[in-house]
């Protein structure tokens, strides 16, 4: 599926530019494919995505809050495994906003290229900014307004943020229920996650398609103004997974596993390349048991109960990727967005980054979702799709890498692993 759609991105991109050069983007022909045949075509692709947006938010969202499970039943360990997935995945998403802020990869495009951008594909964006822009100052309506009062009505006007704060509370009090009734309540809920997972890949069976149209009508009325961000976007994205694992995991296994960060990559690199190869935390997991155990040292019990939970929790990668994306296409759309909405789109990286991390080919319709929350027109999530499958392998890779450094951190703070070369 990945190379299909990397296929139909190039020759969409191909095409499209061939044509804003020689003919130019006013031409009745260019005209007449973006308003009778692409135009469509692209619309209803990003409409079945957004059709699945709100449910699967919600059932991902719960299933991972319930996954967990009663904190205080899980005892010590369960508190500091969730403390240090949670917290290096909040670090993570900061780090990537804070990089895409100060570089603005999105400003590499021209700014009569943005303004026609915005005005070409952004239908009603200026109305959504105009009432995110309502709530922007700090103080108590902003946290009440988090708390949809009907959460039903917040799934229809696309508010994610009241959505997600309901899936919260609503997974937490799962875990409180009688356990028969939790039982058939996540038996319901899992249902309708693998629904709008079905769906996700029905979805992007249209995507060589889909994509093709999409980002001809971007490339056939920009030519290639668009080369110069999307090259410093990857590279940023690239470059902060990088500095994550080499500057913030490497302090990490310094300082709290006392081990040398050199001697730990070497030992985990079987599942470093097994997570590359793969694209997928889960089906990294085999390997990272064993190499936790025989490699690292790590007392099974331990990697037996943190890494599962890791696969599905510790999304450091992933929330590098969606904070750098939902920035950049700001940027890109002209959209800046305020102190708060920053905060915002801190927590609603995290929140979908661990919650939906274990559902195929979920990140595109939430990352849709996200964007549009911001301004945003979903055609921009065109202009990264191409790219995805190599940005997908590469925050795998620093997912995975958290995962087996958040097992060892949790050990160590035990008293029940040496490390086998200490700093």
């Amino acid at each position: 599926m990945h190379t299909r759609i990397l296929v139909g991105l190039i020759a969409g991109a191909v095409v499209g530019v061939g044509l804003n050069a020689t003919v130019g983007a006013d031409h009745a022909v260019v005209v007449g494919l973006n308003s009778w045949v692409c135009g469509p075509i692209g619309q209803i692709f990003l409409r079945l995505l957004f059709m699945v947006v709100m449910p699967l938010v919600f059932s991902s969202v719960v299933l991972g809050v319930a996954g967990i499970g009663d904190v205080r039943s899980l005892g010590r360990i369960g508190a500091k495994t969730a403390a240090f997935f949670i917290g290096s995945t909040i670090f993570a998403a900061a780090t990537a906003l804070v990089a895409t802020k100060a570089l603005r990869p999105g400003d590499f495009l021209a700014d009569d290229v943005k303004t026609k951008m915005m005005a070409t594909f952004a239908d009603g964006a200026a109305d959504k900014v105009a009432v995110a822009a309502k709530g922007s100052g700090v103080g108590m309506h902003t946290l009440v307004e988090m708390v949809p009062k009907n959460p039903i009505a917040a799934a229809v006007n696309g508010d994610m943020l009241g959505v997600l704060v309901f899936a919260i509370l609503f997974g937490v009090a799962m875990t409180m229920i009688d356990s028969d009734k939790r039982a058939h309540m996540l038996k319901f809920v899992d249902a309708l996650a693998d629904i709008c997972t079905t769906l996700v890949h029905i979805a992007l069976k249209a995507a060589p398609v889909g994509v093709f149209c999409l980002i001809f009508g971007v490339t056939s009325r920009f030519g290639l103004a668009l080369v110069p961000p999307l090259l410093a976007y990857v590279g940023l994205v690239v470059g902060t997974l990088a500095f994550h694992v080499v500057v913030t995991m490497s302090v990490t296994i310094w300082l709290l596993v006392k081990h040398h960060p050199l001697d730990f990559a070497r030992r985990v690199r079987s599942s470093l390349l097994t997570a590359f190869s793969t694209s997928s935390s889960s089906a990294t997991l085999p390997t990272n048991l064993i190499v936790a155990e025989q490699e690292l040292g790590i007392p099974a019990a331990v990697a037996g109960f943190v890494l599962p939970l890791g696969s599905t929790m510790c999304m450091n990668g992933t929330a590098i990727f969606e904070g750098i994306t939902v920035l950049f296409l700001c940027q890109v759309f002209g959209v800046e967005l305020t102190t708060l909405q920053m905060a915002s789109a801190l927590f609603l990286c995290v929140v979908t980054a661990i919650g939906a991390a274990g559902v195929p080919g979920g990140s595109i319709p939430l990352l849709v979702g996200i964007i549009v929350g911001f301004g945003v027109p979903a055609e921009g999530i065109a202009i990264i799709l191409g790219v995805d499958r190599l940005l997908d392998m590469c925050r795998t890779t620093v997912n995975v890498y958290g995962d087996l450094v958040g097992t060892a951190v949790v050990a160590r703070s035990e008293g029940i692993y040496n490390p086998p070369v200490r700093v």
